[in-house]
Parts: C-alpha cells; sequence; structure tokens
C-alpha cells in the first residue's frame, strides 16, 4: 500500500448535499478497493487564483489516503469523468 494524497476542486454552484455526496464517493471508491482513507479536510470555497470553466471561486477538499497503484489510476480515471470537478491532482508521498 502507498501513500496518496489528492486535492479537487469542485463547482461552487453545487449545494451542500451535492459536495457531501462527491466526497463520499471518492471515500467510498478507496474504501471498496481496499485502501485507508486516513484524512478528509474540506477547505470549503476559496477563490481560484485564475478562472477554470467560467469559475472565480471553488471548493476545496484535500483526502489522504493509502492504497495500492491500480485503485489510484481509478481515482484518476473517476474524478476526470465526474460532473462537478473542477482540477484535481492526486499525489504519491514519499515516505
Amino acid at each position: 500500500m502507498r501513500e496518496y494524497e489528492t486535492m479537487y476542486i469542485l463547482d461552487p454552484g453545487l449545494d451542500e448535499e451535492a459536495v457531501t455526496g462527491l466526497v463520499d464517493k471518492f471515500k467510498a471508491l478507496v474504501e471498496e478497493r481496499g485502501g485507508e482513507v486516513k484524512e478528509i479536510d474540506r477547505w470549503g470555497k476559496r477563490k481560484l487564483a485564475y478562472p477554470i470553466k467560467h469559475q472565480k471561486e471553488g471548493y476545496y477538499v484535500v483526502m489522504n489516503f493509502s492504497t495500492d497503484p491500480d485503485t489510484a489510476r481509478e481515482m484518476d480515471r473517476v474524478l476526470k469523468i465526474t460532473a462537478g470537478v473542477l482540477r484535481y491532482i492526486i499525489i504519491r508521498k514519499d515516505k
């Protein structure tokens, strides 16, 4: 199992229920494949440095988890196709 961190920015127009649904969806993706979510840090709405998809704000979420590389690739694929995700990055933490 490897340690990963992902930060994703959600559309600020989503209501709280939709945001919670997306956060739970990404958490469940890791846990269903045998991974462990260590921490989810919701930063909330913040101003973006530059407009992304005509948005000037975004809802930031940081998730730390440990899993195998296949799950990290699946997380990348799911984040890429999920409506409501403006930007994301997944990094592997060094030991």
